[in-house]
């Protein structure tokens, strides 16, 4: 019976003989290796964080630029217009857009970021269109105007949805501040794009459809 309860007890004992001779207990291996395993985790997070953050600076960045951009590209669009309302519209919205510029300064400092600008190329592409448009209508006709708002309705539909991811990026980084001033813009360009609607839907679309083309005339 003595010899039962020996053999029993060690077949219960946890431990491994290395060939050494020297014995290493397997639990304490596998809370070591646990504990590994746990701080690797940590560390990845942060470095998802960290590259988050950086993907959200360029993209600031990106957005400065094409602000900036905007600023002198607008009155341009607005010098080519013909309805008072356009006109307007488009005037109110540079004095806008260059305060979005001062306000993404102030959001770079923030974030403790220099203020930098990195060239949007969605932006320039979407100028260079406008400018494509308002060169193949006629001068001082409502067609000319129906194209300047779709052109500028669609820089305000590309800032929308990057102001909007912007904002959410904000928030899961942790800067409330940020995303609050970046959502101020962002209502902004929003209240732009209902304007041009309600001044297409008006009348310009409707005074452009009354234009008759130059098809088919004999020169």
């Amino acid at each position: 019976m003595e010899r039962g309860r020996s053999s029993k007890n060690q077949g219960s004992a946890k431990t491994t003989k290395s060939s050494t001779g020297n014995t290493r207990s397997t639990g304490s291996k596998a809370g070591s290796t646990a504990g590994r395993a746990g701080s690797k985790g940590t560390t990845g997070k942060k470095d998802n964080q960290s590259l988050l953050k950086e993907f959200f600076v360029e993209q600031l960045q990106d957005i400065y630029w094409a602000e900036k951009h905007l600023v002198k590209e607008l009155p341009k669009l607005q010098k080519a217009a013909t309805s008072e309302d356009v006109i307007s519209a488009l005037e109110e919205h540079t004095s806008i857009t260059e305060e979005q510029v001062a306000r993404l300064e102030e959001v770079f400092e923030m974030m403790e970021e220099t203020a930098k600008a990195k060239k949007c190329e969605a932006m320039e592409g979407l100028t260079k269109e406008a400018h494509t448009v308002i060169e193949d209508t006629e001068d001082g006709s409502a067609t000319r105007d129906v194209a300047i708002i779709m052109a500028a309705q669609k820089v305000e539909h590309y800032e929308i949805a990057t102001y909007g991811s912007l904002v959410q990026l904000a928030k899961t980084l942790g800067q409330t501040d940020v995303a609050e001033l970046l959502q101020q813009t962002l209502e902004e360009e929003k209240e732009a794009d209902v304007l041009l609607t309600d001044i297409a839907e008006s009348y310009v679309n409707e005074a452009g459809a009354q234009e008759e083309g130059n098809e088919g005339e004999e020169e």
